[in-house]
């Protein structure tokens, strides 16, 4: 009944965790967001004490129970084995503890934690590789299928479903999601948790506690008939019937020991010190959970799982079409000897380019760039919930697989506040829509030699008439000549740096008026 309960909530679990990835439409996140909320980095980083101080205490409890209900990756794991093993009837076997790996791993952890380096936090944690799994591999699988459905429902005349733009955010977060998927697929598929207790800092961690849990497995030497199905079913490798003993810092508390074991000789009960003193005693009798050393034994071999990555080619053929539709809708329509790449008009329209900006555009909420540095585990939530496509991952070294904001596709809505409401690291804090139309996060600079009022004479107010915070006004070129085009004046005091005036600048493929971060957010 045990392991029924605990194979229940993990399924739900993990199937609520792959929902709040996989929602861009950010209406699963008020009811799921707690989920991300009691991850154990996401819980440091935020230096939510409570919560860390909770599943340390779960842990002195029940064990790993955290591994084996609440990490999504470590479910992730699960799922993977049960396929493979119940396609290929693999079992698996005991295997030594790789201590000084699980240390290292852990020492990077801790190293990244004191050091800001967020990145490296990032890399570790099994939380955020979960999310980017989600996000940069299946996340555009279903905005296809919802831009299919929306067709269907189009010709039903129903409005239940709205297409959505289906784009590359980052190549570099695809390959390392990639790579993180053939790693875990590959040694969940081999050996179980192998991940788990070996490279998983998390794991380590919370195995050290895990050691003094209350309530665990407990094995009866005299009841064992060296059956070795206790063996064969744990994922964890961490029974060795040959020493009657249990590895507790691997051990994960699924149950399967306890399920399979036809004598009773496995049960789940209370370690208590008489008793863990009197097992020492009793010779082959009942022995507590304890790290034992055994000879290498090979673990069993299953076959390797693939993923198909089709959903970034089509998501890029998606971009295609649509652009192959409006060039030729607007070459049909343009005069001969029109070559003005403006949005508008009877012009060639040409896709907007990502300028490069001497500092960067962190999200409002983020209050600075070494705060955001500091606490995003780049797990892209806030990247899968933006409703304007403005945050994608970042290329930098230093901010690798950390969102940064981009205009080209849209701008930074002063209603919108989706992306402070789902962080669960503190990276970025909640804001009302009052507070983030009074925050600075960048400045905008005009370039004269794009503007096209300057360089085709055309008057253009764009900018200007779009700005919602009205920084920005039309003066004459030249004072003296009231004929001249009129261009935009930045009032740097008040633009927000929302991306309004250079999303919506008709200059192509760079607008005349982009953002210029700032190292420090400022208050209007």
């Amino acid at each position: 009944m045990l392991k029924k309960i605990r194979v229940v909530l993990a399924v739900l679990v993990l199937f609520c965790m792959t929902a709040l990835f996989l929602d861009f439409t950010g209406s699963v996140q008020p009811h799921l967001g707690f989920l991300a909320r009691v991850q154990l980095v996401p819980t440091l980083l935020a230096l939510n004490f409570g919560v860390v101080l909770g599943l340390v205490l779960v842990t002195l409890l029940l064990g790993r129970v955290y591994c084996s209900i609440l990490c999504p990756l470590g479910l992730f794991q699960d799922m993977v084995a049960r396929l493979v093993r119940r396609r290929k009837k693999r079992a698996y076997a005991f295997a030594r503890a790789h201590t000084g790996l699980r240390l290292d791993m852990l020492a990077l952890l801790v190293l990244g934690l004191v050091l800001g380096a967020g990145s490296l936090v990032a890399l570790l944690d099994p939380y955020a590789s979960f999310g980017r799994m989600m996000t940069a591999l299946v996340q555009p699988l279903v905005q296809l299928a919802n831009n299919g459905l929306s067709v269907l429902a189009d010709h039903m005349h129903s409005y239940a479903f709205a297409p959505v733009e289906v784009w590359l955010k980052s190549v570099p977060l695809l390959v390392i999601a990639l790579a993180t998927l053939t790693l875990v697929g590959t040694l969940a598929a081999r050996h179980g948790r192998l991940y788990c207790n070996a490279l998983c800092p998390v794991g380590t961690l919370l195995g050290f506690f895990s050691r003094f849990a209350l309530i665990r497995p407990l094995l009866n030497g005299s009841k064992c008939i060296s059956c070795k199905k206790c063996e064969r079913a744990c994922k964890a490798s961490c029974i060795d019937l040959k020493t009657r003993t249990i590895d507790a810092s691997r051990c994960v508390a699924c149950m399967n020991c306890v399920d399979q074991c036809p004598t009773g000789a496995l049960v789940l009960g209370l370690a208590t010190r008489r008793g863990t003193e009197a097992r020492k005693n009793s010779g082959p009798g009942l022995v507590s959970p304890a790290s034992s050393v055994s000879p290498k034994n090979k673990a069993p071999r299953a076959s390797r799982e693939s993923k198909d990555s089709r959903g970034t080619r089509t998501a890029q053929g998606v971009s295609r079409r649509a652009f192959v539709k409006r060039s030729t809708l607007a070459a049909v329509a343009a005069p001969v000897g029109t070559d003005k790449a403006v949005d508008g008009g009877f012009a060639r329209i040409i896709p907007k380019k990502n300028p490069v900006r001497a500092t960067g555009l962190v999200p409002p909420g983020a209050l600075s760039h070494a705060n955001f540095a500091r606490h995003c585990t780049g797990c892209q939530l806030c990247v899968a919930v933006c409703p304007t496509a403005v945050l994608r991952s970042a290329k930098g070294l230093v901010t690798l697989m950390q969102p940064e904001m981009g205009y080209e596709r849209g701008y930074c809505r002063p209603e919108c506040t989706r992306c402070g409401e789902v962080c669960p690291t503190g990276a970025i804090h909640p804001v009302t829509r009052a507070q983030k139309t009074a925050l600075q996060i960048g400045r905008a600079v005009w370039k004269r030699d794009l503007c096209v009022a300057v360089t085709s004479g055309h008057p253009c107010d764009n900018c200007a008439r779009h700005c919602p915070v009205e920084a920005i006004t039309m003066v004459p070129l030249d004072a003296s000549r009231t004929d001249w085009p009129r261009i935009p004046a930045i009032n740097e005091s008040r633009c927000t740096g929302c991306g309004a005036c250079e999303n919506l600048c008709p200059a192509r493929p760079l607008s005349a008026i982009h953002v210029e971060g700032l190292l420090v957010h400022a208050e209007i």
